[in-house]
């Protein structure tokens, strides 16, 4: 085969290989008629905001957790990564988000302008929210202050900083639906099932990571490194390594207090966690109980 012939073939090669690549990471939207009979109610919203735990990372450390400035910091092993202005604002914020971007964003991990997010951005739990709760979310998010912050930059490396390759990425390590089944599960389980791995995204933190930033499967909960290299993320499944040794009534006052059954108390990011779990009823703490003691026990 002549050198012509080879530069052809190697031609020929590479635009399959992109017009592959180029459709495989096509960014995926939710179809705007499945919102578009949907209102949403703050007054719900207000919960399902406490649920998700939209102030920890979006109002500023030590601000007003209603405020949804952004500028929080993550760093990790890709890079160091900042959260956005999520406030009413319509120049920095969502003020101009329609309802279908905003469950697009939350389900489909991609933006009004068509570009992928960062799973620091924990769609992959959101993906499991109910649009009658992304809608309410929304509605309470348009009742707060607006906040004229620009979102900053995220500071991400080649090549994690090309953004189309998220597409591949959630191919591959983007789950489909929840992790624990619900065959068998009482109500009060699913509801638990359903604040943990859809709105509350405990999974997020407490389940290690592979290289690619993908969450083990097979270390579902399990606890791992913190991503910004301090400590350690506790085993929160019931073995004796995590909370196996806890009562119904231990997840609940940890979940309300922040003190552990051996008279601890909760430090770093759980902090806020627990100032957003305090909004809930009893009844949701007990539902989270009731899942984290279905889950199977895992070592640290």
């Amino acid at each position: 085969m002549n050198r012509k012939k080879l530069i052809k073939l190697a031609v020929i090669a590479g635009l399959v290989g992109f017009g592959a690549f180029w459709l495989l990471t096509l960014p995926q939207t939710l179809d705007p008629s499945k919102v578009a009979q949907l209102t949403g109610s703050a007054e719900k919203g207000a919960l399902v905001f406490a649920a998700a735990g939209c102030s920890s990372c979006h109002s500023a450390k030590d601000g007003d957790p209603l405020i949804l400035s952004g500028g929080r910091a993550f760093p990790s092993d890709f890079g160091t990564f900042y959260a956005p202005n999520i406030s009413p604002d319509t120049e920095n914020g969502l003020g101009n988000w329609t309802l279908a971007e905003f469950a697009t964003a939350l389900k489909k991990g991609v933006s009004p302008k068509r570009k992928h997010y960062y799973p620091a951005f924990p769609y992959t739990t959101y993906q499991n929210m109910e649009l009658t709760d992304i809608a309410d979310l929304f509605a309470y998010l348009k009742t707060l202050p607006a906040a004229s912050n620009p979102s900053i930059a995220h500071d991400v490396a080649f090549p994690f900083s090309i953004r189309r390759g998220l597409g591949l990425w959630k191919r591959i390590f983007m789950p489909n639906g929840f992790h624990m089944p619900d065959t068998g599960l009482s109500v009060t389980e699913k509801r638990g099932r359903y604040l943990v791995e859809a709105m509350g995204h405990c999974t997020e933190c407490h389940t290690p990571r592979n290289f690619l930033g993908g969450l083990m499967q097979d270390r579902w909960l399990a606890g791992g490194p913190n991503p910004d290299g301090k400590g350690r993320i506790p085993n929160i499944t019931p073995h004796a390594d995590g909370i196996g040794g806890w009562e119904e009534i231990d997840v609940v006052t940890y979940l309300n207090s922040g003190f552990t059954p051996e008279y601890d108390s909760a430090g770093g990011a759980m902090v806020e966690v627990i100032e957003n779990m305090k909004h809930l009823p009893e009844s949701d703490l007990k539902a989270i109980a009731a899942h984290l003691r279905n889950v199977g026990p895992k070592e640290k």
